[in-house]
């Protein structure tokens, strides 16, 4: 039986409780919708909205950080990789790759050029780790829908997941994978975490895949309404 008070926690609970599950219920019908109107379905919209998200925060399993996957040792500092900014977006790129039948030379001019752009707006800081400055720190985003656009205007399913993969791939090469050599070379007096796609990356990489396909929906969208495409 339960107590009156008990009841009145659980009521309160609920109260506290409901108002986030109905948000994320309604941004997923928002989003999935979104994602699938520009080539999506519901499963790949929830990892690229929320899976990944979730692994921003510590998951310990059996005292395992999962979240934070320790690679080697350099010195005092402590190099891993994350799976919500790393491990996820790069699977979910090969598989959007090969399920959407993305033109792969575009697809690898599209990578390079983000990624160019995103190691000349990041910096390495010993304290912070790879960094950028707002808001030259969305520029990978807009790069990315760009050329999804120009290189697929004519194929509207497959710019939105070419935006995606140019954005995350390119944020994570150009932020992580090519300024991790400088931010090891700082002499550091205590152990530091050096995450792949964490902290500041896991940020930038994850904002990006998500401002590329939303600028894709935008521009594709009005293309289509012009053409009185339905």
């Amino acid at each position: 039986m339960f107590t009156i008070d008990a009841l009145k926690e659980i009521g309160l609970w609920m109260l506290y409780i409901t108002p986030a599950i109905l948000f994320l219920y309604i941004a997923y019908l928002i989003l999935s919708k979104a994602f699938k109107y520009m080539g999506f379905n519901s499963f790949e919209a929830i990892i690229i909205v929320f899976v990944s998200f979730i692994f921003d925060f510590d998951i310990l399993i059996m005292g395992f950080n999962i979240s934070n996957i320790y690679l080697f040792s350099y010195g005092n500092w402590l190099v891993g990789i994350n799976m919500g900014g790393a491990i996820i977006p790069i699977l979910l790129s090969v598989y959007l790759a090969l399920n959407k039948k993305l033109p792969f030379k575009k697809l690898g001019i599209g990578i390079i050029i983000v990624t160019i752009f995103a190691y000349l707006v990041t910096y390495p800081d010993p304290s912070k780790g790879i960094v950028a400055k707002l808001p030259v720190g969305l520029l990978p985003a807009f790069v990315a829908s760009v050329l999804s656009v120009i290189f697929l205007y004519k194929d509207f399913r497959k710019a939105a997941p070419f935006a995606y993969i140019s954005g995350t791939l390119g944020v994570l090469i150009g932020a992580d994978f090519l300024h991790i050599g400088e931010l090891l070379s700082y002499q550091i007096d205590k152990p530091i975490n050096a995450i792949i796609g964490g902290a500041n990356v896991f940020d930038m990489v994850y904002i990006s895949g998500i401002v590329a396909v939303i600028l894709d929906g935008i521009i594709l969208f009005k293309q289509r309404k012009n053409k009185g495409i339905g």
